[in-house]
């Protein structure tokens, strides 16, 4: 059973990224504070987002197998880690609200959080509770 109220979780998420931009650099920062919103408090969290997997599966997540991210249909909860590009050492991480993957920001354009995502498609695994 996930140590996360996935509502809870989700809703902190699309209540507080930013709805009309990109991220500034915190979606650890944000993701970690609507895990904890679920219930999530581990004592120590990783600093980059690339490191998170770890952490899932203590909070109760277990990983999805994805044959082909364009018919991959994520879950209302899901998480994604996903590894670093050449410009965005930390890597990144998202949740799945339902609708959109979101991070500090809502991420409209789909799984990629942004351009150089889409064009290198780092190494990633979805978490799902």
């Amino acid at each position: 059973m996930p140590a996360v109220d996935v509502d809870k979780f989700t809703e902190h998420l699309r209540k507080h990224a930013d709805n009309k931009g990109f991220g500034k650099g915190r979606c650890a920062s944000f993701v970690r504070l609507a895990l904890a919103t679920g219930g999530y408090r581990p004592a120590t969290w990783p600093v980059h987002a690339k490191d998170w997997g770890p952490s899932m599966l203590r909070a109760g997540f277990h990983t999805v197998k994805v044959d082909d991210l364009a018919t991959f249909k994520p879950m209302k909860g899901d998480v994604a880690v996903i590894q670093a590009t050449t410009h965005h050492k930390s890597g990144h991480i998202q949740g799945f609200d339902g609708k959109n993957w979101i991070s500090d920001f809502v991420q409209k354009n789909g799984f990629w959080p942004g351009n150089e995502y889409r064009q290198e498609t780092p190494d990633y695994v979805i978490y799902r509770p």
